[in-house]
């Protein structure tokens, strides 16, 4: 669901333990540092605003859930 994120680096993300997009909301810089390092991709998750993809992806999951909560009272 993050941009710039397709299957092959999703298979690099999972072997290092990267899962859900909950883990990549709550990097630190020295994850985002640790995780660009890993994967051999210097500066992309930066460039490619993973951590605030993440955090939006989050929000807009919480806003869902609170219309489904809504509609079901």
């Amino acid at each position: 669901l993050i941009s710039g994120i397709g299957p092959k680096l999703e298979q690099k993300l999972n072997s290092i333990g990267i899962w859900h997009y909950e883990q990549v909301a709550a990097w630190t810089q020295s994850n985002v540092d640790w995780v660009n390092a890993a994967i051999s991709f210097r500066g992309r998750i930066e460039r490619e605003k993973w951590v605030q993809q993440a955090n939006q992806l989050l929000q807009d999951a919480g806003a869902n859930r609170e219309t489904a909560a809504e509609g079901s009272a």
